[in-house]
């Protein structure tokens, strides 16, 4: 999708008698910066592009009567990158994608009704590319778009209202599909898959069976993330953020047990604070064409490939099922479920707790889950 870049007032030079000076000419003025080529001029010049830029309504006509739903999407973009994930940014993208070849530069905002969204989502229906959730995902993010243009003053709140009224598409919707629930991978499928894994994949997996993470907090991990000193039997990962932090309203951090310490130590030498504990690089050996840090799909992408690695050889009554790093969680609730207080451990052990109950559970949790690192069995010790 083309984005129209923000385009400043130039840095220029103007003579006054024998001085030169710099300024820059917005709307018929002329406003001085200094004297030319000096650092107080650029460093005021930075100020201003910077103050013009906040104040200036971009990709938004003067006339707000006459503002189309590309108008509103491209200034709805800049207003959201920077300030949301990457990930969500790129959702956001893809709806917007979408949605513009139906309704483009011909369409003003206050013409796009709940038809147009209905319209919109059957688009997506017939496309076969989405589950149902994310084209209710994709239907929310055009109607917080509008929302957006509401705050601006862009778009009319009645315009918000009628579209909020489009309900979400139920199960089992005409045309549409939906994933099948993630199920665990048993610790037999895991140990016979690992050999045909590079060995810092290997610690990955088997760190991330062992505490529960999710895949992003596995290869997310920073050195400099790891607190050696927290407890004198274990170590503490803390992370910066993590998938349920809006919702939740607390920061995670989960225990290293000894296991899992003897697992990541041999990639935490020599290496930065902010450097990747599990290193791409270092798996690839320095191959210059990957990442430092994995992220979900190189990290799932090596965990099918060494399925595939395995199942070229083995005979076809031991080849190894298709599974996924997102299997590995359900592996160790399931695990920690079947033990007395299953449900109880497992939520400790996840970090699992409502919003409401996180004031009164949290320390509970922690000291759960610190009791139940110091407690774990190493699932791979007699592994072949």
């Amino acid at each position: 999708m083309p984005k129209i870049k923000y385009q400043p007032p130039k840095y220029c030079k103007v003579k006054v008698g024998k001085k030169r000076y710099a300024a820059v000419y917005l709307n018929g003025k002329t406003i001085y910066l200094g004297h030319y080529g000096s650092p107080e001029s650029k460093i005021a010049y930075t100020r201003f592009v910077a103050q013009h830029k906040s104040e200036t309504a971009l990709y938004v006509p003067e006339d707000k009567t006459n503002v189309t739903v590309k108008a509103l999407a491209l200034s709805y973009l800049d207003h959201v990158q920077g300030t949301i994930s990457s990930q969500s940014y790129g959702h956001n993208r893809s709806a917007i994608r979408a949605l513009l070849p139906l309704y483009g530069d011909d369409t003003l905002v206050g013409s796009f009704t709940p038809s147009c969204l209905k319209l919109f989502r059957q688009e997506l229906i017939h496309s076969k590319r989405l589950c149902r959730k994310m084209i209710n995902n994709h239907t929310r993010r055009i109607v917080s778009m509008f929302s957006w243009g509401v705050e601006e003053e862009l778009v009319l709140p009645n315009t918000e209202a009628a579209l909020k009224a489009v309900k979400s598409l139920p199960e089992g919707y005409p045309g549409t599909f939906d994933h099948p629930e993630r199920e665990d991978v048993p610790d037999e499928i895991i140990i016979r898959t690992l050999p045909f894994m590079p060995p810092v994949v290997q610690a990955m997996v088997k760190v991330q069976r062992l505490t529960g993470m999710r895949p992003g907090e596995v290869f997310k991990m920073k050195v400099g993330e790891i607190d050696k000193k927290a407890d004198p039997e274990l170590w503490l990962y803390r992370l910066p953020t993590h998938k349920t932090q809006k919702k939740t309203k607390r920061k995670k951090s989960v225990w290293l047990s000894t296991i899992e310490q003897a697992l990541i130590a041999p990639y935490l030498e020599n290496k930065s604070p902010d450097a990747a504990v599990f290193s791409h690089q270092t798996a690839q050996k320095q191959s210059r064409r990957c990442n430092e840090f994995y992220n979900k799909d190189s990290y799932r992408n090596a965990v099918v490939a060494a399925i595939d690695k395995a199942n070229q050889v083995l005979p076809d009554e031991e080849k190894i099922p298709h599974w996924t790093p997102y299997q590995l969680r359900h592996s160790a609730s399931s695990a920690m479920e079947v033990e007395e207080d299953g449900i109880d451990k497992a939520q400790a052990l996840l970090g699992h707790t409502t919003p409401n109950m996180t004031a009164k559970y949290n320390h509970r949790q922690m000291q759960k889950a610190k009791k139940l690192a110091k407690e774990r069995q190493n699932v791979f010790e007699d592994e072949k």
